[in-house]
């Protein structure tokens, strides 16, 4: 493919760019890539801003051109190059107004298909009606007086008395659970969320905001993204005073500028990384990954040249763990 693309850019550059795009999503969707992934790539093939909104499945999410998520406008700007996923209302766009460029139609029509593939294998299409956002709102809102919250909890059909958890989906949706127990299960499948403490209704504010911060320790869980797509802010521990001290902007320590350039050796890398930081053995870790245990270690030997320590003994595996921790963080807004 790589020659191909080389002959094609000489004989005529839009079909090499057209050929580079396609094999671009192709490879996402060969590793298995979620929904925050295909945006991003569409952001950064395009050098701006791209967005996909689903309200029927919740779900919405904008990348800007540097890669940095935030929340989307409602619906793209007529101007926009856009394009609906199927049948439904999913739409995705560029944030771009100016003279038509012949990879955008391609970029978009290239990751609509990846998106569309991973709407309808992780989400299908919700039968039920997301919750009313302005009561959702009103509940997690501090401002908002007794007995406003009262009225929002019953418009949602939610137990004024009793535990509660306030829910942050990637994408800046939240929801509300009367269940404390079983607020993971009843997510949408595949969502990615964190998940605040249980509380009474009044403190659902605080809820939310420890459920925000649960979500920027969450990840993809695709081998360029490894991790976990659910948070619980209560089981996090010491983590959650990371995610509230720590983002894009703030310094990398050495440990996040090795396991980067370790990413960078071998498509497998993080993967391997982060089953090897959150097993109790390597061949617990291999068992994870389904591959042989004698293959991991020689990847891991290969991890602890790069990264400069031991990462199959305790200490370095807590090391090996909070790196991984650190590199998510420097990606998720604050």
């Amino acid at each position: 493919m790589k020659d191909l693309t080389v002959r094609l850019d000489a004989l005529d550059p839009q079909a090499g760019a057209a050929l580079r795009v396609i094999a671009y999503f192709d490879d996402l969707v060969a590793h298995g890539a979620g929904l925050q992934a295909i945006v991003r790539a569409a952001a950064v093939l395009t050098a701006g801003p791209a967005a996909l909104v689903d309200d029927a499945r919740r779900v919405r999410i904008r990348v800007d051109g540097d890669g940095h998520a935030g929340k989307p406008s409602d619906a793209p700007d007529p101007a926009w190059p856009s394009v609906r996923l199927g049948s439904g209302d999913a739409v995705l766009w560029l944030e771009y107004s100016g003279p038509t460029r012949p990879v955008d139609a391609m970029v978009l029509e290239r990751a609509a298909a990846a998106a569309a593939a991973v709407l309808d294998r992780t989400r299908g299409r919700r039968a039920n009606p997301p919750q009313g956002p302005a009561s959702v709102e009103t509940l997690l809102d501090p401002a908002t007086g007794p007995e406003a919250r009262a009225t929002a909890a019953r418009r949602l059909k939610l137990p004024e008395s009793g535990q509660l958890r306030a829910v942050a989906l990637h994408g800046g949706d939240a929801l509300v659970h009367g269940d404390p127990d079983g607020a993971a299960d009843a997510l949408p499948e595949g969502a990615r969320a964190g998940i605040g403490p249980a509380v009474p209704v009044e403190d659902l504010p605080a809820s939310w905001t420890a459920a925000r911060l649960a979500l920027r320790l969450t990840a993809e869980g695709t081998p360029g993204d490894p991790g976990p797509r659910v948070v619980h802010a209560d089981t996090a521990g010491g983590l959650m005073l990371l995610a509230q001290t720590v983002g894009p902007d703030t310094p990398r320590i050495q440990d996040v500028v090795a396991l980067e350039r370790a990413a960078q050796a071998a498509p497998w890398m993080l993967a391997a990384l982060d089953a090897l930081a959150n097993a109790t053995s390597l061949r617990a870790a291999a068992t994870a990954l389904r591959v042989h245990h004698s293959t991991l270690q020689e990847r891991a030997a290969h991890a602890e040249r790069l990264l400069g320590w031991p990462v199959n003994d305790a200490p370095g595996r807590l090391r090996l763990h909070l790196a991984l921790v650190l590199r998510r963080l420097h990606r998720a807004p604050i």
